[in-house]
């Protein structure tokens, strides 16, 4: 039998790199060794991949009138049914910080698109990846890189590149914006055979070389006639740049931290993390695969679980994988989608470029309620195949005494870890029920509603907020 803190250190690395997995499959996880499932998770493309066409036919209308929450319900099916968990979870990773949205976008396929790019490119190297973004025509449009011309620039994209994308406030000029913008000219959209009546065409991006500013520029001391290629090489060489992106991966995988805005003030949580995963970005030039093998594989990951308030995405998605009630394609994923919009966390559609405000942000009084509610009645439900799941593994355990019940529940939850305040109450209300038995239909059918009332307590507890 796998020792407890192994089955805890596996559920942590299945909520943080992916979005949790019911309990019954961590034992096989175990088996396999930790090092060894972290390989795994790293190279999603050892394992079968959701079909995008066959997507297209369960969720057409990609398009019309119902774009927007028809695009979102398409992911939040790939984030519940995904055999690559981290490759959803790295997906979001970068839908945070790399904000584009729809309320200004108007075209919900393309912030699909480039979600599907962070999909293809969001292990990779950095600079790469910097490269695809520039060239994503959502983002394009987002940050008005369009409307970006050798003679008059339009500084936007060069100044989110540099403020909320690779560096951070303080690491550059306004003359390094200016010429970042300038580098950029020509980096366009083409123009786009209209949606109706002849159908699905995507915006494509275009490079024009008669809009180009060809002329030398001086970026972040260096001078040259620099392309927008030229930037992202210049960018991911700077200090500041693995240090920024180190702080944005140990918010989103290890612990809260403060918002961006507030990093030129604030220092990091844990200084030595961020030290740890700037080498490992130095050692591997940038690559992403290498600097989260380090993390997820470091003493800093293993010692953060519940750490993290879960985002709205995080607690919806994990919430029906462990119930087994969205697997496969059935009517839902609208609402589901809908769910995360309600909690705080429209996908496709963040706040502003600066994405979501994070950590205890996400359970202010108005979301908290609504968060509660929804896991409360999800793993509540004792008919849902993964809550059917739970009571089998309770009742193999046979007759249990209220404080087993509680232990027992918490385990087939996680294993979840909740403070003595909530014990307390969660013994208190095992202790009016009495014990478990699971002799007659009677007592069988009375033990499993208080099993299925135990785990709505635990839904709905604060400490299920964290992962």
């Amino acid at each position: 039998m796998p020792q407890r803190q192994d089955i805890a250190l596996m559920a942590h690395l299945m909520r943080r790199a992916g979005f949790g997995e019911p309990r019954g499959s961590l034992d096989a996880r175990v088996a396999q060794g930790y090092e060894a499932v972290v390989e795994e998770l790293l190279h999603p493309e050892d394992r079968p991949a959701i079909n995008d066409e066959l997507m297209y036919r369960i969720l057409p209308g990609y398009e019309g009138a119902l774009a927007p929450p028809i695009n979102q319900a398409d992911w939040v099916f790939r984030m519940v049914n995904t055999q690559r968990p981290l490759e959803e979870k790295v997906a979001l990773f970068w839908h945070q910080m790399f904000a584009t949205s729809n309320a200004k976008v108007d075209n919900p396929p393309e912030l699909t698109r480039q979600i599907a790019m962070f999909r293809e490119h969001g292990l990779g190297k950095y600079r790469d990846l910097l490269v695809e973004l520039a060239k994503s025509p959502a983002m394009i449009f987002w940050l008005d890189n369009h409307g970006n011309h050798d003679g008059a620039i339009n500084e936007n994209w060069g100044r989110e590149l540099l403020e909320l994308f690779s560096l951070g406030v303080g690491n550059y000029t306004e003359g390094d914006i200016q010429n970042a913008a300038r580098a950029f000219t020509g980096w366009s959209i083409a123009p786009k055979i209209p949606r109706n009546p002849l159908g699905r065409f995507y915006w494509n991006f275009e490079y024009k070389p008669e809009d180009h500013d060809d002329d030398e520029k001086t970026f972040l001391g260096q001078t040259g006639n620099f392309n927008g290629e030229d930037i992202m090489g210049i960018i991911v060489d700077q200090p500041a740049s693995p240090r920024f992106l180190a702080r944005h991966l140990y918010r989103f995988f290890v612990a809260d931290e403060p918002h961006v805005s507030e990093w030129n003030v604030t220092p990091p949580v844990d200084p030595d993390a961020i030290e740890i995963l700037v080498d490992a970005y130095s050692e591997s030039q940038g690559d992403i695969r290498s600097i989260l093998r380090v993390l997820f594989n470091s003493e800093f990951f293993k010692n953060s679980q519940f750490a993290r308030v879960k985002s709205p995405a995080e607690l919806v998605v994990g919430t029906v994988r462990i119930a087994g009630n969205y697997e496969g394609f059935r009517p839902g994923f609208n609402n589901l989608a809908l769910e995360c919009g309600w909690q705080g966390q429209e996908l496709l559609n963040p706040p502003s470029v600066d994405g979501w405000h994070t950590g205890q942000a996400w359970i202010d009084a108005g979301a908290l309620m609504r968060r509660v509610n929804f896991a409360a009645g999800v793993l509540g439900d004792i008919s849902l195949p993964g809550v059917r799941a739970m009571i089998d593994r309770v009742k193999s355990q046979g007759n249990l005494s209220p404080q087993a019940l509680v232990a027992a529940c918490l385990d087939a939850l996680g294993p979840l870890e909740v403070s003595d305040t909530t014990l307390r109450e969660l013994l208190t209300h095992a202790l009016k029920g009495g014990e478990l038995a699971w002799g007659t239909p009677e007592e069988t059918s009375d033990s499993e509603d208080k099993v299925g009332k135990m785990l709505t307590l635990i839904a709905a507890s604060r400490d299920y907020q964290f992962a």
